[in-house]
């Protein structure tokens, strides 16, 4: 059997090709991927369970004490015993106010979780759109190469013929190694973004990623309803010290502990001997607030709900900033969007075609031709650029106004 090198690397490498891991992401899987392979947002879910679990444990009585007592009179057969339960009850309704308090905590700490939801989903679409401009970039050069070899096969048949200096090859050929240098910066660009991406999604950093599809349109959004939930979560957390307060003020009056005990007790009745007595009893304890009225930790309660109330307000003035800044930065991006390609674009396209045309004939020298060539690549990426900011100032905006 003749062994057959060339057909052993073509079965590895189709091996290797078939066992690297791949997926194929799309702008609209985000949100899925997010909700359903994020790890960071795994963790905070259970907040949610340390919320729910300390509710089940709010608002209970104190667990009963049973209490027992012995005695024995040592120079005689005299003694007693005794046992009793004690339970304490409150006095105000301080534990139906700690059950309203942890249910607020559990709404509060949803939408705490739908908030960090929130702001991994607009990370991850965020550093999609870098890598898809990353990747445009990188096309257009790839196309300015193609372009600038061909520019320099050109001139290399022309200084053949002597109609052409030397000097404007290398020039050439200078311009079209600055592309690739170029290309490869963008290439580290692209793999540091990736690196950012991928445990975003919950992806393995061996796996390569395939992007499908594109952000929306460029247009400019509608003002919609702002549905932030770190704002609904803060104002849950002042609803919380408000009743706190009030929590702190049924605390001003301790619980009252309830007894029930039954004794037995063997005393010595001269002349008759031992006699056997039992009785059984009922005992209230009531604690008077003389000394502590629980002032300190209701002026905190106080202290907590003001700073919760301009938490609130701070944060509410603080969105409106956010989406009036991106929707402004979206309709600036918008426009001069507009203004490249339908003015700009299609004039340094125009320019260069007619210079590379003059140099071809003669009519024009190399480095003006180059130069307008630089000016339409720096257009073209100025266009990319405002593209990807565009599309990043719109997904600030969706996720300041709560958008998933």
């Amino acid at each position: 059997m003749k062994f057959n090198l060339t057909a052993l690397i073509y079965l590895i490498a189709a091996h290797a090709l078939v066992a690297a891991p791949s997926e194929i992401l799309s702008f609209e899987s985000i949100p899925s991927r997010v909700h359903n392979q994020n790890p960071e947002l795994a963790a905070a879910r259970f907040r949610i369970d340390e919320a729910v679990g300390l509710a089940k444990q709010s608002g209970r009585r104190s667990n009963p004490t049973l209490d027992t007592a012995l005695s024995h009179n040592t120079r005689s057969a005299e003694g007693s015993a005794e046992i009793g339960l004690t339970q304490k009850f409150p006095l105000t309704n301080r534990l139906k106010i700690e059950k309203e308090i942890s249910a607020t905590e559990i709404q509060a700490a949803e939408a705490e979780v739908k908030n960090v939801e929130r702001l991994l989903i607009a990370e991850a679409r965020m550093e999609f759109v870098k890598i898809l401009a990353i990747r445009d970039r990188k096309a257009l050069l790839e196309q300015q190469q193609k372009i600038a070899t061909q520019l320099t096969d050109f001139i290399l048949e022309k200084t053949k013929q002597g109609e052409s200096s030397p000097l404007d090859a290398a020039q050439a050929k200078l311009a079209a190694l600055k592309l690739t240098s170029q290309e490869r910066q963008l290439s580290t660009e692209e793999t540091t973004a990736l690196g950012k991406l991928r445990p975003l999604l919950g992806i393995a950093p061996q796996t390569a990623v395939t992007l499908s599809g594109n952000p929306s349109a460029i247009s400019v959004p509608n003002n919609t309803a702002i549905q932030r939930p770190d704002l609904t979560a803060a104002k849950l957390q002042l609803r919380a010290a408000v009743t706190g307060i009030a929590l702190e003020q049924a605390n001003r009056r301790e619980d009252v502990a309830l007894s029930v005990f039954a004794s037995g007790e063997r005393s010595e009745d001269a002349p008759n001997g031992l006699d056997n007595e039992s009785i059984i009893g009922f005992k209230v304890s009531i604690p008077l607030p003389f000394w502590n009225n629980n002032q300190g930790k209701i002026d905190a309660a106080n202290a907590r709900h003001n700073r919760r109330d301009q938490e609130v307000k701070a944060l509410a003035n603080h969105i409106n900033h956010e989406t009036h800044t991106s929707l402004t930065e979206i309709r600036q991006w918008a426009a001069l969007i507009s203004e490249l390609n339908d003015k700009l674009l299609p004039l340094a396209k125009e320019q260069t075609d007619l210079l590379e045309k003059a140099y071809r004939e003669g009519q024009s020298d190399l480095q003006t031709v180059l130069t307008s060539r630089e000016q339409t690549l720096e257009l073209l990426a100025t266009q990319i650029d405002a593209t990807r900011e565009f599309h990043l100032a719109n997904i600030r905006h969706r996720a300041s106004r709560g958008g998933l």
